[in-house]
């Protein structure tokens, strides 16, 4: 299935013509006694030194870790190899395939449009793409035979741009699970990546939805679409409103849809799992599809300078992208009660916010963090945790699907075992 999804999908990106100064910013000025902001330089020496030994055991090409409390980097380290195939040698500046932590900067970009009054989250989606007025929900039944059919009945809601913002839109994607819904997106091929904005919209139009809106988390095609809804609603392409309001204003000047042709030699790469090559996004090219849902690239640094607003309640250096409160609801928890379906990867002891997996109880998870913390994570193993309690931000970067979840909660349990103080 995720092979299916790499093959599908394809990295959506932005060129840059030229390089931009970055505001100053603290990334660069690595704390010389981590124990300052509370993190012990020991515990975090053993951090480094578990994924160096990984590395030198095959288990994965290499990483880039950034460990950051109260303001400071604690941690800045890369380690392995950006190509191992190639003999490259890791660097700090890497670029990463993004995949899913492309959503939490979509769900910002829809957050912005929110806030300057250009839609509610409580519109429906249909207010601005009229050809998913009237969608129906897919209903599996036993057919004569006894083997399912599909049958279909009407939504009792339309979704809304809170669903497509927290999952609960009743959109699906054909890779993680099996439905008759489903395997009609699979056919459909709704993560084309030669297909327009326009054309995915029209395939979804003449789909049956998996859920009624507004009722079930499942991990869907939702963000991908809300990245077509930021584009109608500011009339510009998703790339050119991602860069003009929050990567250029934030200094995120390797981050994009793709990664331009001189900078071709620091694109991180995987090595074969199982003796099998890793096929991951192709980011060479600006895509024909800008997937808002997985498509976009970047450097630690530069996601740390995403996160870092996201943790000062939506300001960096003086630029401001959403409001404080803005900020607080997006990473509050918006499933309450509703199921979480199948594929809910956030798992026990947290809900979803508005763009991320949001805590909700001190315990229950299996990995250590607080009530209010928020994450999330990318299909090729890229993760990122915000604590705003801790005041600890924590990003690893690694390009490694098959081991992923491991290391996202290995590198999570290691962050915090560091905190002492």
């Amino acid at each position: 299935m995720v092979k299916r999804l790499f093959a599908a999908a394809t990295l959506v990106a932005f060129a840059f013509a030229a390089p931009r100064a970055a505001p100053a910013f603290a990334e660069t000025a690595v704390a010389q006694k981590p124990d300052i902001a509370g993190l012990s330089q020991e515990r975090l020496a053993k951090l480094v030194s578990v994924f160096r030994s990984d590395v030198d055991e095959g288990r994965i090409p290499g990483a880039v870790i950034v460990v950051a409390r109260n303001g400071q980097v604690a941690l800045f380290e890369a380690v392995g190899f950006r190509d191992r195939a190639a003999g490259a040698k890791m660097e700090k500046d890497a670029i990463f395939r993004l995949y899913s932590m492309t959503k939490p900067v979509v769900s910002v970009a829809a957050m912005m449009l929110v806030e300057e009054g250009r839609m509610l989250l409580s519109d429906p989606v249909s207010k601005f793409m009229p050809e998913l007025k009237g969608l129906k929900v897919g209903v599996e039944k036993a057919g004569p035979d006894g083997k399912p059919v599909l049958e279909t009945v009407p939504a009792a809601r339309e979704m809304t741009v809170q669903d497509l913002l927290r999952h609960t839109s009743g959109l699906t994607y054909g890779v993680f699970g099996r439905s008759l819904v489903k395997a009609a997106y699979n056919e459909a091929k709704t993560l084309d990546a030669s297909q327009t904005s326009g054309e995915l919209v029209a395939k979804l139009a003449k789909l049956p939805l998996a859920f009624q809106p507004g009722t079930i988390w499942d991990y869907s095609q939702s963000t991908d679409l809300l990245g077509v809804l930021v584009e109608r609603v500011s009339g510009k392409p998703l790339d050119m409103f991602i860069e003009e309001r929050i990567l250029k204003p934030l200094g995120m000047k390797d981050s994009g849809f793709f990664v331009p042709e001189a900078q071709h030699g620091r694109i991180a790469e995987a090595q074969p799992e199982g003796g099998k090559p890793q096929n991951l996004l192709p980011v060479k090219q600006r895509p024909t599809f800008l997937a808002g849902g997985h498509g976009m690239v970047g450097t630690a640094a530069d996601y740390l300078r995403f996160t870092t607003m996201l943790l000062n309640g939506g300001e960096l250096d003086g630029v401001r992208l959403l409001s404080r409160k803005t900020v607080e609801y997006m990473t509050s928890d918006h499933l309450g009660g509703l199921s979480r379906g199948p594929a809910f990867g956030a798992g026990p002891g947290y809900g979803f916010g508005l763009g991320f997996a949001v805590r909700t109880q001190p315990g229950v998870a299996p990995l250590p963090g607080s009530v209010g913390d928020y994450f999330w994570a990318g299909l090729a193993g890229t993760y990122f945790v915000v604590d705003p309690k801790e005041r600890i931000i924590a990003i690893m970067m690694i390009q490694a699907p098959g081991p992923r979840a491991y290391y996202w909660a290995l590198f999570r349990t290691l962050v915090y075992a560091a905190l002492v103080k």
